[in-house]
């Protein structure tokens, strides 16, 4: 039997179709799933690019897709799953000689690179009809979410970073107040939204001052500032930076209270050079005990975390967070990026 999946050939460029594969291996786990959606980035576009992306050993082709939502077929008793639930299946993997981060379930934080990622790195994806999973690499989400589940994966990268702002910040006697998130894509959103959540006051910053990423943010009780930081007055206990902009990365520094904690959820393309007093920079750093961190992934205990804070939210306004849900015969188009989109998803199967 076959079903459909786009596949890449990695680092090919733009090798990316829409074809028939064969089912989905029982080694890749024991829960078989039905693809209800799978949400798209700026990391499949890179992977369809050629920028980056590997085939599993032995194969030619990826099957692309690691923001996931299924609906389990069959699972295996005693394995925590049921048919008919919905799942949401992790990313990353540990490296099969696990590094002590690996051994400890924080496969996020893997310290050798020896990690696989569905969909990325090593591993079949989630963009197919169906796909499986293991009992340990997979959440339940609220079923009452429906197909919105699907922003458990990117609510797990800023839960991750929620976190972890967090534990620095216990280092000392800290409560912090006052936050900024700099982009006002999916991820600064659900950023923001985790950080209203706290009971923060919460800032945006982003480029465009129309549309819809305004009201959302502003629709959750942030204030939303476009342009320049410069013009956002005032200095933040927490900054969230979800643009990997370097020279923005580099200003917000200066809006960093005194112990303020700053997180790096984006990668800045190669090759932009900007000049920097370092000096400067060093002495406001060590002065006000500052630290900036940068984070990736998620491991378990983010998807949980994410599971419950998409629980929380307002339905209506995580329904307006996605702008685009195409079938996966128009999986290139949802790719493309469109004047007002804030998160595309290829919806594959109905709840």
């Amino acid at each position: 039997m076959t079903m459909l999946a786009v596949t890449v050939g990695p680092p090919s460029p733009n090798s990316g179709a829409l074809e028939k594969v064969p089912e989905p291996d029982p080694a890749e786990g024991s829960i078989l799933c039905e693809t209800i959606a799978v949400g798209v980035d700026g990391t499949d576009n890179e992977i369809v690019e050629g920028k980056y992306g590997e085939a599993p050993p032995g194969t030619g082709r990826l099957i692309l897709g690691h923001e996931s939502l299924g609906r389990v077929l069959e699972a295996p008793a005693g394995s925590g799953f049921a048919p008919g639930e919905l799942v949401v299946g992790f990313v990353r993997r540990p490296d099969p000689e696990p590094c002590d981060s690996c051994a400890a379930g924080e496969w996020d934080m893997c310290r050798n690179g020896l990690y696989t990622e569905r969909g990325i790195k090593g591993r079949h994806g989630y963009l197919s009809e169906r796909f499986r999973i293991e009992p340990e690499f997979a959440v339940k989400p609220d079923p009452a979410l429906g197909r919105l589940a699907v922003l458990t994966e990117p609510t797990s990268v800023v839960a991750k970073a929620w976190e972890h702002v967090e534990r620095i910040g216990r280092r000392a006697v800290w409560e912090p107040s006052r936050a900024l998130v700099t982009g006002a894509g999916p991820l600064g959103l659900l950023g923001a939204m985790l950080g209203r959540q706290r009971g923060l006051d919460v800032h945006v910053l982003d480029v465009v001052d129309t549309g819809l990423k305004p009201k959302l943010a502003r629709d959750l009780g942030a204030t939303y500032h476009a342009g320049s930081l410069d013009d956002v007055a005032g200095l933040f206990d927490v900054v969230i930076d979800c643009t990997g902009v370097g020279p923005l990365v580099f200003h917000a520094i200066d809006h960093l209270a005194p112990d303020g904690v700053m997180c790096l959820t984006g990668i800045s393309p190669a090759g932009r050079t900007l000049p920097l007093d370092v000096d400067t920079l060093n002495k406001q750093m060590v002065l006000n005990n500052n630290v900036v961190f940068g984070s990736v992934n998620a491991n378990r205990r983010h998807y949980e975390q994410a599971a419950d804070a998409l629980a929380w939210a307002d339905r209506g306004w995580l329904d307006r967070l996605v702008t685009r849900w195409m079938p996966l015969a128009a999986w290139m188009e949802a790719l493309g990026r469109r004047d007002g989109d804030v998160k595309t998803v290829v919806e594959i199967g109905r709840i």
